[in-house]
């Protein structure tokens, strides 16, 4: 028989391709919820739906009442709907708090009334933002390290703030009303159709609109990039194989500066020009990668695409969508 399988946030970045995942594997009954704030249902998106007979639900989880919608029986229910995005959490941090906060609250309120099985909430590195600058802790940083802001007025940490709230709740949530749960912390996940609020796509529309020299904003800081391949794998894997109550990082050990990702990202797009060093974005950490030892182990996860080919890929597919005249989107 197969799994009934709902996943909140199925028209994401990751969602979408979690979906498309899922749906080539016969071993699945798939439900996607999302509020579609990007406008519509793509092309993309709108084939995998239409080839596979995947339901869809357009709600405003925000919102308590719309939950109606949804059975009570998915054997495993994905929770990836948040809002994302540094520009945001400088832009509007307000709304970050009250969307990723009432969609938590909401999914919880729901499960606490049905009969789902299973719940993977996807939280985030961001969640110790401050651990390795305040304390020092090792790199590779294990999933151990204490959870740490180290400015809580900042709203860089709006987003953080709210995936710690989910880690708890959904840990405290599944052991008293009897529902099992993992968490994935993804690394920087990226890779097409990933939106324009992340730094890969902002590199692609720098790189199109001539800037030079190019500035090169915080070129010592690392980074452990991991692409959507590689995380949806590691994401349905610990659904499937990961301990009842375990966090598991999603990412990769390819630690990298950022101007080895920006350089590389210029050849991608053919860029000619200077690079110049320039300060970083206010609350951004110097270094940060994973160690997926525990992925390794316990869920057998074994990311195949090295950084470059990944960076290739995706410069490549924003260059042609932006060259072709498609619109901007979120």
């Amino acid at each position: 028989m197969k799994k009934k399988v709902l996943i909140i946030g199925g028209a994401g970045f990751i969602g979408y391709y979690l979906t498309k995942y899922l749906a080539e594997n016969t071993d699945y009954k798939i439900t996607i919820a999302d509020n579609f704030f990007r406008g519509k249902m793509d092309e993309d998106l709108r084939k995998v739906v239409a080839h596979n007979d995947i339901k869809v639900i357009k709600a405003d989880l925000t919102e308590a009442v719309y939950f109606q919608a949804f059975e009570k029986d998915y054997d495993q229910v994905y929770m990836l709907a948040s809002v994302v995005g540094v520009d945001y959490t400088t832009s509007i941090p307000n709304e970050i708090i009250r969307i990723n906060t009432a969609l938590i609250f909401n999914t919880l309120e729901w499960l606490k009334t049905t009969k789902v099985k299973r719940t993977l909430f996807t939280s985030t590195s961001e969640c110790y933002a401050g651990a390795v600058e305040a304390f020092n802790y090792k790199i590779p940083t294990p999933e151990e390290v204490p959870l740490t802001i180290s400015d809580i007025k900042h709203p860089r940490f709006t987003y953080a703030v709210t995936k710690m709230l989910g880690e708890s709740g959904f840990h405290n949530y599944a052991k008293v009303f009897g529902f099992e749960n993992v968490i994935v912390r993804y690394h920087n996940v990226y890779g097409p159709r990933m939106g324009f609020k992340h730094v890969i796509p902002h590199l692609a529309q720098r790189f199109i609109k001539g800037e030079a020299p190019f500035k090169v904003y915080g070129h010592d800081q690392t980074r452990a990039f991991c692409y959507i391949d590689d995380a949806v794998q590691g994401t349905v894997d610990a659904m499937e194989k990961g301990g009842n109550g375990e966090t598991y990082h999603i990412g990769t050990q390819e630690e990298i500066t950022i101007e080895d990702l920006i350089k590389h990202s210029g050849e991608v797009m053919g860029y000619k020009g200077t690079y110049e060093n320039a300060p970083t974005y206010p609350g951004s950490v110097s270094r940060r990668c994973p160690d997926i030892t525990k992925a390794k182990k316990e869920l057998n996860y074994q990311p195949k695409v090295n950084w470059k080919k990944g960076v290739t890929k995706t410069m490549e597919w924003y260059a042609d969508y932006i060259n072709s005249g498609k619109k901007v989107y979120e």
